[in-house]
């Protein structure tokens, strides 16, 4: 069951407001209070950011399901780290993949590693392994928790806590939006979590394999992302119909 959409969008700025006051487990049970009694759903990448979100929706009891995207492409220690974070939570992560239909069309056309050979055809794969499987994992929903920060990078400074999204017809709450890599880093330790292996190894954000590499000092968190790529760093799960960062009404990136 989800909520109609003029509720949703005229609920955003005011939790949005809300949240700022609030500590990240009180913004969590804000929005499921908010929400109460339809779908919301958590995808999680197995970021430090996603580690956090998972623990703390865990300990609350809070009715979230996790998601994950299985891109195919995925680092062995993304599984490695995937599988700690169910036995840590005693939570099971649902996983959507992309559709077989597609993926053997894409990869006909364009050759296994093709996203190498231009941002067009780099967007084609995200939009196979990743857009539209998200589309299925939100499809119902009225509420989508990310772990999106404004510190990740210059793109996302503005984010909001929630906003609503009108592509998909939904609030977009990123709880941790304000939180910086240093308190990620101290509340994963604190708390025992699972930590993604290749953190340790330079690697801020982690995507697909073929696509991620570490990072060098001084660059921001997402520039391992589509590293030959000097457009903006997004796959296409956070951006509008034009490519760039969806916007709120206020006009601030989501």
């Amino acid at each position: 069951m989800s909520a109609p959409s003029g509720f949703l969008d005229s609920l955003a700025g005011e939790l949005s407001q809300t949240f700022a006051a609030l500590s990240a487990p009180e913004r969590l049970a804000g929005l499921v209070h908010a929400l109460a009694g339809t779908r919301i759903v958590f995808t999680t990448s197995f970021g430090l950011e996603d580690q956090a979100l998972a623990a703390l929706i865990a300990q609350a009891g809070l009715p979230v399901e996790l998601v994950t995207l299985d891109t195919g492409r995925m680092f062995p220690e993304t599984y490695q780290v995937w599988r700690e974070t169910e036995a840590f939570t005693g939570l099971r992560i649902k996983s959507f993949y992309p559709e077989r239909e597609g993926l053997e069309e894409l990869v006909g056309r364009q050759g296994i590693d093709g996203f190498y050979e231009s941002v067009a055809q780099r967007h084609a794969c995200c939009e196979v392994r990743k857009v539209k499987p998200l589309a299925r994992a939100l499809a119902g929903a009225s509420g989508w928790i990310t772990g999106l920060r404004a510190s990740q990078s210059q793109a996302r400074t503005d984010i909001d806590f929630v906003s609503f999204d009108p592509t998909r017809g939904l609030l977009k709450a990123n709880p941790i939006a304000d939180w910086s890599r240093e308190q990620l880093v101290d509340f994963t330790a604190k708390s025992g979590l699972p930590v993604h292996a290749l953190h340790a190894q330079g690697f801020p954000s982690i995507g697909c394999a073929p696509c991620t590499r570490a990072i060098a000092p001084g660059e921001d968190e997402r520039a391992g992302r589509w590293w030959w790529e000097t457009s903006s760093k997004e796959c296409g799960l956070h951006v509008g119909a034009d490519g760039r960062l969806a916007r709120t009404q206020s006009g601030k990136s989501l």
